[in-house]
């Protein structure tokens, strides 16, 4: 297991927004968090690299163990933490930078002193890992935000594979995107997956079913049901599960 909950607990001010989240997410699969609005999907994706610490008022119970380490430690490193947990977001955030400059940026950050040489490399292995590198060679030092959205959601993916992390965090990244986008960012989940442990938070059933490998159903902050993304969407043990599932609500 890459990554298991146990008595996940979160609370926005008064509002308890986590409740008891028991989970188990295994190492190089996709795993898709479905439920309806403000069920708490995206709250426990920050979680798992405490972007959550950056709200006020925001409580975190339990443990969260990635690694054998409990990252809500007290004394939990998040520079480090974050290197090995990246996120992606619904709409594509690159830097107002160049191309190159976006994909280094993290190497600066996190990084000794690095040969223009070895981030020349870092660059064109990052992009070749998103299906960038034929695009955008030529482009290196051009803005990045001039680039298609489809680009700019690689591209971000790009920057975090650049630092080597373990797992990939991706809240909605298809939200943004017109079909064909959002079908050639799937295929390259599918790709990334040989390499990395991928969470990603969808609204979109369909999406879910064609790209996960398991799949977790939360409802009003609760962790409904989770399993194998086929028993989930083809028999569910749950009713609740059954009921959104279907449409009947959500």
């Amino acid at each position: 297991m890459k990554i298991i909950t146990k008595n996940l607990n979160l609370w926005y001010g008064s509002f308890h927004a986590l409740k008891n989240i028991n989970s188990c997410f295994e190492i190089n699969r996709i795993t898709a968090i479905i439920g309806p609005s403000g069920c708490g999907k995206s709250t426990m994706l920050r979680v798992f690299n405490r972007m959550n610490d950056l709200i006020e008022g925001v409580r975190t119970e339990g443990e969260v163990i990635i690694d054998e380490a409990n990252i809500l430690d007290e004394n939990a490193d998040l520079v480090t933490l974050r290197k090995k947990v990246g996120m992606v977001f619904q709409r594509p955030n690159p830097f107002p930078l160049s191309v190159y400059e976006n994909i280094i940026f993290g190497e600066k950050i996190h990084g000794e002193r690095v040969k223009r040489d070895r981030l020349d490399e870092i660059v064109e292995e990052s992009l070749k890992s998103v299906l960038l590198w034929d695009e955008l060679k030529d482009k290196l030092n051009e803005p990045a935000l001039r680039l298609s959205l489809e680009q700019r959601q690689r591209l971000c993916i790009a920057r975090l594979i650049a630092v080597k992390p373990d797992v990939l965090l991706m809240d909605e990244p298809c939200s943004a995107l017109d079909p064909q986008a959002t079908q050639r960012i799937e295929e390259l989940m599918r790709e990334l997956k040989n390499n990395y442990t991928i969470i990603i938070v969808t609204h979109n059933m369909q999406q879910a079913a064609r790209v996960s490998d398991d799949t977790g159903f939360m409802l009003l902050g609760e962790l409904i049901e989770f399993g194998k993304t086929e028993n989930i969407f083809t028999a569910p043990r749950d009713k609740r599960t059954e009921d959104y599932i279907t449409g009947r609500y959500g």
